[in-house]
């Protein structure tokens, strides 16, 4: 059976297996620990606008009527920064390289926006992630020496397009600090709100 990537939103009805089993899994390994809402919260922080064109993606990865992976991007604070998220697996389809097609999916659509730099976290019990994007050619912006849960989240970046190939020069983050995604953000915080009041979970 042929695997097809398409475009879709947060809110498709398509995109529910994924963001029901990100809820799932974001709870059994972190639980509160990054927000006292749980993952649900967290899944909602952005509007799905945010993961549109533009400025974003939303895809998934189909086979027959199943949908077995996906994954976003999202403009970041830099207009030559794609942030992506989202990355996810159906668990009865892993081991076959589908995150890798998801991942380079997502960098081809944001080369095409005009984004020259990936920028993404993945959480510190997450060493199967770790190691995918290692394998991809992501450089790691945190001392991989250093014990993983005094990051909490560990970020990597990629240029893509027209900077492909070219040497990240972002410091490391400092272990022990809050990182930047994790910190109060009132503006996410309305948008959040405005989101959940508007549909039906």
């Amino acid at each position: 059976m042929t695997d097809l990537i398409i475009d879709s939103s947060p809110t498709a009805p398509e995109a529910a297996p994924l963001v029901q089993d990100l809820i799932r899994e974001y709870d059994s390994r972190y639980g509160t620990r990054f927000n006292p809402e749980g993952a649900k919260a967290e899944l909602y922080r952005y509007p799905p606008e945010a993961f549109q064109p533009p400025s974003g993606a939303f895809i998934l990865l189909k086979r027959g009527v199943a949908t077995i992976a996906g994954g976003a991007f999202m403009r970041h604070s830099d207009p030559g920064t794609a942030e992506v998220k989202r990355i996810w697996t159906d668990g009865s389809y892993r081991r076959q390289g589908l995150a890798k097609q998801v991942v380079w999916a997502l960098e081809h659509r944001a080369a095409a926006q005009g984004y020259t730099r990936v920028y993404l976290t993945t959480g510190f019990r997450q060493p199967e992630a770790v190691g995918l994007y290692l394998g991809l050619g992501y450089r790691p912006l945190f001392d991989p020496g250093v014990d993983p849960e005094l990051y909490l989240t560990l970020p990597f970046e990629k240029h893509i397009g027209r900077l492909a190939g070219r040497p990240g020069t972002t410091p490391l983050r400092v272990p022990g600090e809050l990182p930047p995604e994790l910190r109060p953000n009132p503006a996410h915080q309305i948008s959040h709100h405005v989101h959940l009041e508007g549909h039906v979970r």
